[in-house]
């Protein structure tokens, strides 16, 4: 797997049997080993901490501090903690909690590790007492704390920090599983609350689950309606029998020179007893997320090196492997992507076929989009779905997580190609019982089933993903083109607009309307009002003095005024910094 999975237990001392407060004794160790000295501060977010990874010691150190009591304070339950920066550069590196079940850290809680991060060397002692104390965690509790780590250089050494933070407040256990994507060490942490009910709580047990989940679904015939299945009254049977499938097994998948190629390379030949070749390219010998990648495919709107989509479909992860996109048609024009709304749209569009050919109903079957999602996206996920089940979230995997549990079958996937699909415990009691029946209505309910079973639940998953899309395409019998016509992109640009002072906006509607400053949304409405099928919405960043605005309109020629006009209203109603963007 490409990293060797280790459990270290550290001696099991009670809190109450030695004569020094354990959190005293986390602060002395942390002085001695980890000091923050006069390091910048941090804040923790959806990514949780990002930075050069030179300056990142302390952090790590502290955050296997903060594992440790988020597992004490929840009765012993598993931490887990995972040490990338996903798409970053290799010189950046980065740290983030996981829940028991998998999910991530709650909001809540964002506020508290910021506070342990930041805390000087000397007041650190107090500040974990007081949390402890605040956040009712028994010290005499065993806390366990899982560590994953990428490909980075800088990731062994950062992962020991978090190891040695974890097992400082003894009592503890600590667990590493070596080189792991971000996903599988979501799924390891949901096999351990689920006693194994999600499956076994290791990296071949990830592998082991994702490859009988997709040889079970492809195998089990395409859906009704699909291009496999559609015939004509003049169809003759010899006719049907010899019809090529438009679906190809094969596909080329840049891995980002990051932790994916580990994880993938030992499913490459059991995939292929499964029915699908899989050649990896970018797979370590390069430096990690340059030139390649999913987010450089989605931002550059290119292919990544080395790799010929001419005749083959491409599909990339980014370097901790939660982020998919697909691609096709080589350089140049010819380039054609299939992003995180496709990704969605087109396990929306399986799902709903499979439960018209079933006759099902009664579980909500819903999409969760943010504001970026192109407007022809949403207009086919409406067609498709009905309105009222494509629902609208702030911008931010967290945010799409949570309103998708408002769904029986929830998907959800940001354009760059992160996220997934949730399945209620609703939807499982109506299933099982629904399989136990005669007729389509059970098939597509065991089809269904097994459709849940290569999807990882607990986080976007780009391997998951990929085998998800793979099934579907197949069952399907659907090419590249055939997913790329279901609608056309309009034309859209976002921008960046340097302000003075981005914290004077604020947003509402799911980030669509902009409330302050006041009487702003009524002038991007009437610029609006004027571009057929316009749409515009300004936000600001979370990060940076900049408001981004985002456009789009029937026409390259309409995208390009209205974006322009948009701008300049932004710029001149928020004290624009630097020179005013030409929008091209």
């Amino acid at each position: 797997m490409g990293g060797t999975e280790s459990c270290t237990m550290r001696p099991r001392a009670s809190a109450a049997e030695g004569t020094v407060d354990p959190c005293v004794d986390a602060c002395l160790v942390g002085l001695a080993a980890y000091p923050k000295g006069n390091s910048p501060d941090f804040g923790y977010g959806t990514a949780g901490f990002r930075a050069k990874a030179d300056g990142l010691d302390h952090i790590m150190y502290r955050m296997g501090l903060l594992a440790a009591i988020r597992s004490k304070a929840l009765g012993g339950k598993a931490i887990g903690v995972m040490v990338t920066a996903s798409h970053n550069p290799e010189c950046d590196n980065g740290v983030k909690l996981v829940e028991p079940m998998g999910e991530m850290l709650p909001i809540e809680w964002e506020a508290k590790a910021t506070l342990v991060a930041n805390a000087s060397d000397q007041s650190l002692g107090e500040v974990l007492k007081r949390l402890m104390e605040e956040v009712d965690a028994d010290a005499n509790i065993i806390a366990k704390v899982v560590v994953g780590r990428d490909t980075r250089k800088s990731s062994p050494h950062l992962a020991l920090a978090v190891l040695d933070g974890a097992g400082a407040l003894q009592p503890a256990v600590t667990r590493s599983l070596g080189l792991a994507t971000t996903p599988q060490l979501h799924y390891v942490m949901r096999c351990l609350e689920t006693n194994g009910g999600y499956g076994r709580p290791t990296l071949s047990g990830y592998c082991d689950k994702m490859v009988a989940a997709f040889a079970s679904l492809t195998a089990c015939g395409a859906a009704e309606g699909s291009d496999q299945t559609a015939t004509t009254a003049t169809t003759t049977p010899a006719a049907a029998e010899s019809k090529t499938p438009k679906y190809v097994p094969e596909l080329v998948v840049d891995c980002a020179n990051g932790v994916g190629a580990s994880a993938l390379g030992p499913l490459v030949g059991r995939l292929k007893e499964a029915g699908l070749n899989i050649n990896l390219k970018n797979t370590g010998e390069g430096a990690l997320n340059s030139g390649c990648g999913a987010d450089f495919v989605k931002l550059k709107q290119q292919q990544p090196a080395n790799v010929d989509t001419s005749s083959i479909r491409g599909a990339s992860l980014d370097g901790d492997a939660d982020r998919l996109v697909y691609y096709y048609g080589g350089d140049g024009a010819k380039f054609k992507l299939l992003d995180g709304d496709r990704l969605a749209l087109l396990f929306a569009h399986y799902v709903a076929q499979l439960m018209k050919e079933g006759g099902l109903s009664g579980p909500r079957l819903g999409l969760v989009q943010t504001a970026y999602a192109n407007g022809a996206s949403t207009a086919y996920a409406k067609s498709v779905l009905g309105e009222e089940n494509v629902l609208c979230a702030k911008t931010g995997v967290k945010h799409c997580h949570h309103a998708a549990l408002a769904l029986d079958i929830g998907i959800y996937f940001e354009a760059n190609g992160h996220g997934t699909i949730l399945f209620s415990d609703n939807f499982v009691a109506w299933a099982v019982a629904e399989c136990k029946k005669p007729g389509p209505g059970g098939v597509a309910a065991k089809k269904l089933m097994l459709f849940r079973e290569v999807i990882n639940e607990a986080v976007g998953d780009a391997i998951s993903g990929l085998l998800a899309v793979e099934a579907c395409l197949k069952l399907l019998d659907w090419s590249c083109e055939d997913w790329l016509a279901r609608y056309d992109d309009l034309p859209n640009r976002q921008i960046k607009v340097a302000v003075k002072d981005r914290f004077i906006f604020e947003t509402a509607d799911a980030e669509r309307r902009c409330v302050q400053p006041e009487g702003l949304q009524a002038e991007i409405d009437k610029l609006v009002a004027g571009v057929p099928l316009g749409r515009a919405f300004v936000r600001p960043s979370g990060t940076e003095d900049v408001v981004r605005v985002y456009v789009e309109a029937a026409t390259v020629d309409e995208t390009l005024k209205l974006g322009q006009a948009v701008v300049d209203l932004v710029f001149t109603r928020a004290a624009g910094v630097g020179s005013k963007p030409v929008v091209s």
